[in-house]
């Protein structure tokens, strides 16, 4: 079967979002609210179990502020929504300044399957707005259009380990997963795709690195450049020092 499609997570696989993005504009959203939580990097890694900016918000109240939670009572929903918002305000800001580079190799790897002629997609949690501030100020004005799919934020209700946002985007595609390869970086992503009968491709980082990937088709640390090879993790061995196109369509056709 030949690769038709590349399906791309946004957070921790484009780039490096959590910990110096997500996380610090949480922290930013909770300060100006009044409130004295501090999400710091350790109990942020523990947060990312549950995907969803909302929903880990919801997380962390039932898990460590059960008193603030109960206290808030039919309010609950309407407090994260706005809490939400101004979270995402400030991780806006802070992807304006060009402060969240792409991950190694992403902008290589991302030209090479536009002049192959792969399809290209995205599906993600994250919300719509974050994915196109993210694109612009990191690939260009146009780079939204790269994208034949964006699926993100709500657009399902059950958000991932659940497959409903890689059905979503493979409908729309008009495709069946056997010709897709999703690109992600956490245990709940590989869960999410592999639920949807895509092959899945891992690229690990700081918060995902000691998850469990079994069942992946590929696990490496990064996509890779020259000077800054990729190692892998799980499964093939590379041709060369990159994640590449013509690695990526001989192993999916491979037996």
């Amino acid at each position: 079967m030949s690769l038709q499609a590349l399906l791309f997570d946004v957070d921790g696989t484009l780039a490096d979002t959590e910990r110096d993005g997500h996380r610090v504009a949480f922290n930013q959203a909770f300060a100006e609210a009044g409130l004295d939580w501090e999400w710091s990097v350790a109990l942020y890694g523990e947060l990312l179990a549950v995907t969803g900016g909302k929903e880990r918000i919801r997380f962390y109240l039932q898990r460590h502020r059960p008193d603030f939670a109960r206290a808030a009572g039919d309010d609950l929903d309407a407090f994260i929504a706005g809490l939400h918002r101004s979270k995402t305000r400030h991780y806006l800001a802070l992807l304006e300044r060009g402060e969240i580079p792409l991950r190694p190799g992403v902008r290589r790897l991302l030209d090479e399957a536009r002049a192959e002629g792969l399809r290209l997609a995205i599906v993600t949690t994250t919300t719509p707005e974050n994915v196109d501030v993210l694109l612009r100020t990191t690939l260009g004005e146009d780079a939204l259009g790269w994208f034949e799919v964006i699926a993100a934020g709500d657009v399902v209700p059950a958000k991932k380990p659940a497959p409903d946002i890689y059905h979503y985007a493979l409908e729309a595609m008009g495709l069946g997963p056997e010709v897709c390869l999703a690109l992600e970086d956490s245990e709940n992503g590989l869960r999410s795709a592999a639920a949807a009968g895509c092959r899945t491709l891992v690229t690990v980082n700081e918060y995902t690195c000691q998850q469990d990937f079994s069942g992946a088709w590929l696990v490496v640390d990064q996509f890779g450049e020259a000077a800054a090879p990729a190692t892998v993790l799980q499964g093939a061995a590379l041709r060369g020092p990159c994640v590449d196109v013509a690695f990526l369509r001989a192993a999916f056709a491979a037996p």
